[in-house]
């Protein structure tokens, strides 16, 4: 039997804990490696909420910002309990909960500020769990984004860690862009403030354009044994150059990807999809879901200073409770530049959009949180024009109704390491319309899944969006036909988990399936 850690931010096996697709995919290798007979522990952390419901384990003492740390481990129940698969939270109360996803942090003055200092304190905490042996034995252990590489930095520079050496660190890129660039000192969230009796080789850490800071994205590729995109084809975007806005690469660390290429430890493998005993939704259930969440929003506290654009948002979704539009077109998507930069930079596009949708009394729905600079200007646009809905928070219920029932689904993302929302709509056979980039490339065809378009400039990549867009409403009226075979063979790809975790033993846990 081999023994794995997966450290992450979120961890969508739990309750509660998660903001993107990174939580998709901690849920779901775990459950593939285990259904082999392997044993997996997964940890994240609390963010001051996730232990309630958790035994405690063990108490973690450690040192930190040159004084003694004690964070606590428990085990949780997670939401289908499966053979082979411990979780965890490490509870600490300087980890407390975000603004995005109620994990992540927004500070747009100081960025990575608040969360690279819990990062920090769960990164030590986890450390000194491996070292304290608290999963038991351990063959691999995989890390994912910036938030969990700080434990290579340990693994390499910190004379307590040493121990780490002795297992396989594997290290998987869902978000090349979010780089957590911290400085090296002068400031709260430093590594010299973190760990200031540890000397280590600043030139090995730092940012390239920002020479005195620590770039924590960077130090996950520099140190790794194994280095992991999550689709064949944004491996190959990020060996490039970025040249924004119409091409976004290696975002500065095309060097250092390169060389972890030449070394033989960066692989493209596309990330699955589940495909049985999934959460199933109830048909027809989509907006009375919608109402239902809104009436959920309006009373949770943090959404008070949004009360009154979300009963705005419920009175526009009244109509369809007895009439259903007659085209659904849909987006579910953290608020980020990644996803909706095209939007922001060009709103006329998706005004333009929306006009396409009137002529087949069409509607346009988005689902999401983040950036509030996103958040406003689509609370804007919905104010302003009747068929854009916009859903300002978070629900499985509505979220799994709206996969099951668009009719399109509306993928613009700027650039996408994978993508899980395409394989999710695909799975209930609604087509995608996407931005032909990174994992989009790898899973829609265009004309056979669904549509793409691309472009070799910006202002031609907009052009050819709505182009596309034109298309695809094209075919829907007057080919039913064509309509119907995209939806048939959308409905019978298969991106399977069992397939991806296959390449994930033979290439980056060097161990024989």
């Amino acid at each position: 039997m081999n023994h794995f850690l997966f450290v992450a931010a979120e961890n969508d096996a739990i309750p509660n804990c998660k903001a993107g697709g990174m939580g998709d995919v901690v849920r779901d290798v775990p459950r593939q490696i285990a259904e082999r007979g392997d044993e997996v522990h997964v940890v994240v952390p609390s963010y001051s909420r996730l232990q309630t419901k958790g035994m405690l384990l063990r108490e973690l003492h450690f040192s930190l910002n040159g004084k003694p740390y004690t964070a606590e481990l428990y085990e949780v129940p997670p939401k289908k309990e499966l053979k082979n698969i411990r979780h965890y939270v490490v509870h600490h109360p300087e980890i407390k909960a975000g603004e995005i996803g109620k994990i992540y942090h927004n500070d747009p003055e100081k960025p990575f500020f608040t969360d690279s200092n819990k990062f920090a304190i769960f990164c030590t905490a986890i450390a000194t769990a491996i070292n304290d042996e608290a999963f038991g034995p351990l063959d691999v252990v995989h890390l994912h984004d910036w938030h969990t590489s700080l434990l290579l930095f340990l693994r390499k520079y910190h004379p307590r860690y040493t121990s780490l050496n002795k297992y396989r660190f594997v290290y998987s890129i869902h978000n090349l862009a979010i780089q957590g660039i911290r400085p090296f000192e002068g400031n709260e969230a430093s590594v010299n403030t973190w760990f200031p009796e540890v000397s280590y080789n600043a030139e090995k850490l730092m940012d390239y354009r920002y020479r005195d800071c620590i770039n924590l994205m960077a130090i996950g590729i520099r140190l790794a044994d194994a280095v992991h995109t999550v689709s064949p084809s944004y491996k190959k975007d990020i060996l490039l150059p970025s040249k924004p806005p119409a091409f976004i690469g290696g975002e500065s660390l095309e060097k250092d990807l390169l060389e972890a290429d030449n070394q033989g430890r960066l692989f493209g493998i596309l990330n699955g999809s589940n495909y049985k005993n999934i959460r199933s939704a109830e048909r027809n259930m989509l907006f009375k879901n919608a109402v239902k969440a809104i009436f959920g929003w309006l009373q949770e506290e943090s959404k008070k200073y949004k009360a009154d654009f979300l009963a705005h948002t419920g009175e526009k979704l009244l109509p369809f409770l007895s009439k259903r539009p007659q085209f659904i077109c849909s987006s579910v998507a953290r608020l980020t530049e990644q996803k909706f930069f095209f939007f922001k930079q060009s709103p006329e596009a998706l005004i333009a959009v929306l006009k396409k949708l009137e002529k087949v009394n069409g509607i346009y729905m988005v689902l999401g949180t983040g950036a509030p600079e996103y958040e406003e200007l689509f609370r804007n646009l919905s104010r302003e024009h009747e068929n854009f809905i916009f859903f300002n928070g978070q629900s499985e219920d509505v979220i799994d109704s709206i996969y099951l029932e668009t009719d399109l689904y509306f993928m613009p993302s700027q650039f996408e390491p994978c993508g899980i929302s395409q394989m999710l709509a695909m799975r209930n056979g609604n087509p995608c319309l996407v931005h032909n980039t990174g994992g989009l490339k790898d899973t829609v065809s265009h004309l056979k899944t669904g549509f793409s378009f691309d472009g070799d400039n910006y202002d031609e990549k907009i052009s050819n969006m709505l182009g596309c867009f034109d298309q695809a409403l094209d075919v829907y009226q007057n080919k039913p036909e064509l309509w119907k075979t995209i939806k048939l063979n959308a409905k019978k790809m298969r991106f399977t988990w069992k397939k991806s975790v296959d390449e994930y033993y033979e290439k980056l846990y060097s161990l024989q399936n």
